[in-house]
């Protein structure tokens, strides 16, 4: 049987859901010997430079660091090789692997992904399958090839997407997820206990990464889309519209399928996309081209995050959200 502790292994990865499958790794015994993550970036409004979370989990583990810009290059090269891995685990890196550091580990590289591949190749499948209102995603361990998600699937499994998940709450259960079948993963694939299963091209579909443009939402959409599109985009680049003269964030919501008592049902009816149908206590509801949105959280230009209950109390009935 392999012993986790004589299996060497080279981890790439760089956001938080990568650092959580690393420390499954480490706390499951393997010898992670060389940890690659993108080089550390400037956050917030000073442009801090800020190490990438799984930079962190691999110092707090004494576990060496490697940044490079790029793979596709000989020093990369020679750095991997010198690591002499039984295999390379890659979780969201951000970059391909070149042919020539693929062909390195005796037992191969695989990534873990936030999709039930085919579906949902590339570099947002978590954010796209929530704004589109997918149900159900999940994640595949596969086999690494040269081509973007397009290795031999080895494990799936599959998680329910709650209607109000976002994206940020739905990476986490995704990461924890991959934890949980990463390590014996790793075992059953040096053992030959998995038979790689090729994937249908003809059903992939694709993720490119986000645009911030794709933030903006107008009242006239129907309330499930407009829904969608915050929880998608709550953190980035975040889902926003025009109030007036003013822009407005808008970061959690809830489709508002029963009105409250007090809310006029006539207007309800009569009214047009983008009127406030009811203000009082946390109950802050716009019309939409179909539909209602219950608001909860919000950011007009230049000002703080505030929840709807805070400010609910401006609004009246009838009038135009502003």
């Amino acid at each position: 049987m392999t012993d986790p502790h004589d299996f060497r292994i080279v981890f790439m990865g760089t956001p938080e859901f990568a650092a959580v499958n690393f420390r499954a790794l480490v706390e499951a015994g393997f010898n992670v010997v060389l940890c690659c993550c993108q080089p550390d970036k400037p956050v917030g409004r000073k442009q801090i430079l800020t190490p990438p979370p799984v930079k962190v989990a691999a110092l707090e583990n004494n576990i060496e660091v490697y940044q490079p810009n790029t793979l596709k290059t000989e020093e990369a090269y020679n750095k991997i090789l010198e690591a002499k891995p039984d295999m390379i685990v890659t979780a969201a890196y951000g970059k391909l692997l070149p042919v020539s550091v693929l062909s390195i580990p005796k037992y191969g590289c695989i990534n873990c992904h936030g999709s039930l591949l085919p579906e949902r190749r590339g570099s947002a499948p978590v954010q796209r399958a929530v704004m589109d209102g997918d149900k159900v995603t999940g994640i595949t361990i596969m086999e690494m090839a040269e081509g973007m998600d397009t290795g031999d699937i080895l494990i799936q499994k599959e998680l329910e997407i709650g209607p109000d998940m976002h994206s940020d709450e739905l990476m986490m259960a995704l990461a924890d997820l991959s934890a949980s079948m990463l390590p014996s993963a790793v075992i059953d694939i040096a053992e030959g206990k998995i038979t790689p299963v090729k994937q249908d091209d003809s059903k992939a579909t694709y993720c490119p990464p986000l645009s911030s443009e794709e933030g903006h939402f107008t009242w006239d959409m129907p309330a499930g889309i407009i829904h969608n599109r915050v929880r998608a985009l709550s953190s980035w680049p975040g889902a926003y519209t025009e109030a007036g003269d003013r822009k407005l964030k808008i970061y959690d919501t809830r489709i508002a399928s029963e009105l409250p008592p007090f809310a006029d049902l006539s207007l309800a009816e009569s009214a047009a996309p983008g009127t406030v149908i009811a203000a009082k206590g946390a109950d802050l509801i716009v019309k939409c081209g179909e539909g209602f949105i219950k608001i909860i959280e919000l950011q007009f230009a230049g000002g703080k995050r505030l929840m709807a209950r805070d400010v609910a109390h401006n609004y009246k009935p009838g009038q135009v959200f502003s």
